[in-house]
């Protein structure tokens, strides 16, 4: 088996505020691009699991706005819970077939049949055609993500394996660790 490859295409800080706040705040944007590539840049979720989010993976109490990526709710920031909110009220759709009452949650993301989420390759293809590439929103998300939580509680909150979460923990203590060498020579 061979060893995967380190991830190489990340965005600056920078850039990556720019594009997240892009997708919170540009209303030229589709709504379903707009919540996409909020995920990605605030959950570093890929698009493959995007699209398979539900409405009840939604939920609003008196504290805020949460969403369940996998086992445990995420608190959201409250513009993207309007966006949420919005999308969940008029989805999206591309057909008039509908899933059937009682037939389980509806997708946050509806494909042209109600009762299928919407094809990941089209969503994204929609980002990088409006200037909002997936691969290095993900590993700049994943960074920050690394840098911020243990890898348990990341592998808890997103769904990710521990052993990934753990990869990405080393990489970000080793990118860590290159830029205090690179400085420290500096000084």
């Amino acid at each position: 088996m061979q060893p995967r490859a380190q991830p190489t295409v990340f965005h600056d800080d920078d850039e990556h505020q720019d594009q997240l706040l892009r997708c919170l705040t540009d209303q030229d944007l589709p709504l379903d691009v707009r919540i996409a590539g909020a995920f990605v840049r605030l959950y570093a979720l890929p698009v493959t699991r995007i699209v398979h989010l539900t409405t009840d993976c939604f939920q609003r109490d008196q504290d805020g706005a949460y969403i369940t990526f996998d086992k445990v709710p995420v608190l959201l920031p409250p513009t993207l819970a309007r966006l949420i909110e919005e999308q969940i009220a008029r989805p999206l759709t591309r057909s008039v077939l509908q899933p059937a009452p009682g037939s389980g949650p509806a997708f946050l993301f509806p494909g042209p049949l109600g009762h299928q989420p919407r094809r990941p390759n089209g969503l994204t293809t929609q980002l990088l055609e409006r200037g909002l590439p997936t691969l290095a929103a993900h590993n700049t998300a994943m960074i920050a993500i690394a840098v911020d939580l243990p890898p348990i509680v990341a592998s808890d909150l997103f769904g990710i394996h521990v052993s990934t979460a753990i990869e990405w923990a080393a990489l970000a203590q080793d990118s860590w660790a290159d830029y205090l060498a690179a400085r420290k020579a500096t000084e």
